[in-house]
């Protein structure tokens, strides 16, 4: 597989006597938007927590352009969640007390860009994605819809290397939540950014360009290391769900994605 960002291998981990994940391998593109879907209790989470550096595998390797997290420490771990990875969360998790602007600027704050120019950065990102004005809102003055996407800017401000969300539609209705999928699908793609969605939606599934299906703590056979082309190959892509990349909702192909990219973000 060429242009890997994200690589597991033979993930296991054990919570007691309970094996959340049985020797898992999962690969992610360059630019690849992958979903994990499973029932609960399947190892979802567990394996979007592991490759994201959150929980430890007890045997395996996650390596992010060829580095192993893994094996960091829990202060480098931190540092690469707030540098090299972003995360959206069903409920945002946005900071009630701080303006929508500051909930954005927080990871460059917390990695020592000072107040004002990590406020500047973030601002840049509320008009592309459709907050112009909201600069100053509170969480509690946001509907979900706009919460969710002042988290997607927050995971974004920092220009990871990967974006992963558990769940983002999970708390919104199904029309905002189309919204929101287009967004952080093509917001994450217009920063070169690849996207791991853990979701038990198939229709949120069918924004990203490949299935990856998760069952007892195993990936189902053939749907976990292979990448789907580019959906700027040229290519029709058939992914596991048995749609092709032109065929998403709300698409009418490959050139139609936008490229969301922020103003002033220096």
């Amino acid at each position: 597989m060429t242009n890997v960002v994200l690589e597991g291998f033979d993930l296991v981990k054990r919570f007691g006597s309970t094996v959340a994940l049985d020797g898992v391998g999962l690969a992610v593109g360059r630019g690849e938007a992958v979903a994990i879907m499973g029932p609960s209790g399947s190892g979802k989470s567990t394996l979007l927590h592991c490759l994201a550096g959150i929980t430890r595998p007890d045997t395996g390797e996650v390596r992010l352009l060829g580095q192993r997290v893994d094996a960091m420490g829990e202060r480098q771990r931190s540092a690469l969640r707030r540098t090299r990875f972003g995360f959206v969360f069903q409920f945002g998790q946005l900071l009630p007390e701080l303006p929508a602007e500051e909930n954005v600027a927080l990871p460059l704050m917390l990695g020592g860009v000072s107040r004002g120019e990590a406020v500047r950065r973030a601002r840049g990102w509320f008009g592309p994605l459709g907050l112009g004005g909201m600069e100053g809102r509170r969480p509690g003055e946001l509907s979900g819809g706009q919460a969710q996407r002042v988290a997607i800017a927050r995971a974004l401000v920092t220009r990871p290397a990967v974006v992963f969300a558990d769940e983002p539609t999970g708390a919104l209705d199904q029309t905002t939540g189309h919204d929101t999928m287009r967004l952080l699908v093509e917001a994450t793609r217009g920063n070169d950014a690849s996207l791991v969605v853990v979701t038990h939606d198939p229709q949120v599934a069918r924004w990203c360009d490949r299935t990856v299906e998760v069952r007892d703590g195993r990936v189902l056979p053939g749907t976990g290391r292979g990448m789907a082309a580019g959906p700027y190959s040229g290519h029709d892509v058939q992914g596991h769900s048995g749609h092709d990349v032109q065929g998403r909702p709300g698409h009418d192909g490959p050139g139609s994605l936008t490229r969301i990219l922020p103003g002033g973000n220096g």
